[in-house]
């Protein structure tokens, strides 16, 4: 019986990530999920955090930021969709500090609630890239 299960990670944009992997951690809306080889089949919901991915046994833990989505785990594959998915080196760091800024100028205005809630995610989805990427100063 093999250690590793198929991982797919499809992106709104792209095909993110698609082989093999020992184990994935990834934000679930109640706390992070582990998926582990021969998981029981399940579908999961996955908010925007950090996925963790362990592509050997006893290898590093790599880790990528993803948005809101879901995992569908069957017959020993996972299959997270989700609406963004990134390795933390190719974060462009300007990029995200500029969408930070947006979000909290966006907040200043006076918004509907929709807007505000939008604002709000468009903020945390800034910081979390941003806590990747460390703060520039090494």
């Amino acid at each position: 019986m093999s250690d590793s299960l198929r991982l797919k990670i499809i992106a709104t944009d792209k095909v993110f990530y698609d082989g093999e992997a020992e184990s994935i951690i990834f934000p679930a809306p109640d706390g992070s999920r582990q998926i582990m080889a021969h998981h029981e089949n399940m579908v999961i919901a996955g908010c925007e955090g950090i996925c963790r991915i362990r592509f050997e046994k006893g290898g590093e833990w790599r880790n990528a930021v993803v948005g809101r989505g879901f995992v569908e785990i069957k017959d020993n594959t996972a299959l997270l969709i989700t609406e963004s998915a990134e390795w933390p080196e190719d974060i462009d760091r300007v990029r995200a500090l500029a969408a930070m800024e947006r979000a909290k100028e966006q907040l200043r205005q006076d918004q509907s609630i929709q807007e505000y809630n939008a604002s709000r995610a468009a903020l945390a989805r800034a910081l979390l890239r941003l806590s990747q990427v460390g703060d520039g100063t090494d």
